[in-house]
């Protein structure tokens, strides 16, 4: 499933740069993530690097969104129709 950045967020930007999809940015009050480019990183890491480096873990799985891990590895490639994904990553 996709993540989403809950209230807790404190603006700090650290996720921003380490989402491998661009699906973070920054909002009005809090960074966002779209849900149509998160991949949970499938595909590029092991673990959802946005929740690795938050610092007051507002980074969370969205309910809304559910996907098992085929679904985002199809989301990943189609994201990236030019590459292969990570050994280990899916």
């Amino acid at each position: 499933m996709a993540y989403y950045i809950t209230e807790d967020c404190i603006n700090c930007g650290a996720c921003e740069p380490e989402c491998p999809n661009e699906a973070i940015s920054e909002g009005e009050a809090i960074y966002i993530i779209d849900p149509d480019k998160c991949t949970e990183c499938v595909g590029a890491y092991q673990s959802s690097r946005c929740a690795d480096v938050c610092p007051v873990d507002a980074c969370l799985p969205d309910p809304n969104h559910p996907e098992g891990k085929d679904q985002l590895l199809k989301k990943w490639r189609a994201l990236h129709p030019d590459k292969e994904p990570a050994p280990g990553t899916y």
